[in-house]
């Protein structure tokens, strides 16, 4: 890592909690190999303390930031402008200094898709299963609608939430649906990828699955099944999927990804063109191992 000295700058992700986070790791790793004299912090902002903690990092002068659990929505309207893209997800997870403020931009639809595109995975006319219908779900289901996914259906506890998620995220993909929780079974034989937008199964609840046994079981075998958890590695959805055949793929190669991507955003204001990617994930394969 680079020295810290009188003239290192900060970057961080806010969040709350924010401990468990391995984005320090992997950009740490990234700003080393690319000679930057910068700093990535994981840094626990409440709600309330959310704006007074953006204009005080702004005011010591932050390169960036990223923004996670539960501030992504929040967050939209303490910046001083919006990316179209963060716009129509409706979610921001990276703000880009600007002269007097942040300008927030969303890097998580780019990390969902990379690591499926890097596979091959061919998802065009088939349909997507989203599990959960916080911010996260957004950047997914629009990134389906990239890849182009048939129809992408979202499954939701609570019915009023769901509801409310669906109205909003017409904008994002054609053939939208909402699927109660309690009728997963009669969906999940027809579908080409589920994806886990959960925190069910995040460490410390690591025997967590947001599906049960019986609704596992209508998993076909060629289903993709896809968490965006990445602790502990693998989840239990994971390994019940690849017990029953099923491709499987996890959230280290989405934090990776929407992390490059972030990274390329603050870089490239100071003449960097390439991040390395294969250095983000090594480190944080290496700080997961026991």
């Amino acid at each position: 890592m680079t020295v810290i000295g009188g003239s290192t700058r900060l970057l961080a992700v806010l969040g709350d909690p924010v401990h468990h986070s391995l984005s320090p790791v992997l950009q740490n790793a990234a700003i080393s190999q690319l000679g930057l004299d910068w700093c990535y912090m994981a840094l626990p902002v409440s709600a309330p303390a959310l704006p007074v903690a953006l204009k005080g990092l702004h005011g010591v002068g932050a390169v960036g930031l990223n923004i996670t659990i539960p501030h992504k929505q929040t967050v939209m309207p303490l910046v001083q402008q919006v990316t179209p893209l963060a716009q129509r997800i409706g979610a921001v997870n990276t703000l880009l200094r600007q002269p007097h403020g942040w300008a927030g931009d969303n890097t998580d639809m780019a990390g969902f898709m990379a690591p499926l595109q890097r596979q091959g995975v061919d998802l065009k006319g088939q349909a997507a299963l989203v599990l959960g219908c916080g911010g996260s779900a957004r950047a997914v289901v629009a990134g389906c609608s990239a890849l182009g996914c048939g129809r992408i259906l979202v499954a939701g506890r609570d019915p009023q939430r769901l509801h409310r998620f669906l109205a909003d995220a017409q904008s994002l993909a054609d053939h939208l649906e909402g699927v109660p929780w309690s009728e997963l079974e009669a969906v999940l034989s027809s579908v080409g990828l589920v994806v886990n937008t959960t925190p069910v199964g995040m460490g410390p609840d690591h025997n967590g699955c947001p599906l049960n046994p019986s609704q596992l079981e209508h998993l076909k075998p060629h289903t993709w099944v896809y968490d965006i958890i990445y602790t502990p590695r693998p989840t239990k959805l994971l390994q019940q999927a690849r017990g029953l055949g099923c491709p499987t793929m996890d959230g280290l190669a989405m934090l990776v990804g929407q992390g490059a991507a972030a990274l390329r955003l603050w870089s490239g204001h100071h003449g960097v063109d390439h991040v390395d990617e294969e250095v983000m994930l090594a480190a944080a394969i290496a700080a997961l191992e026991p």
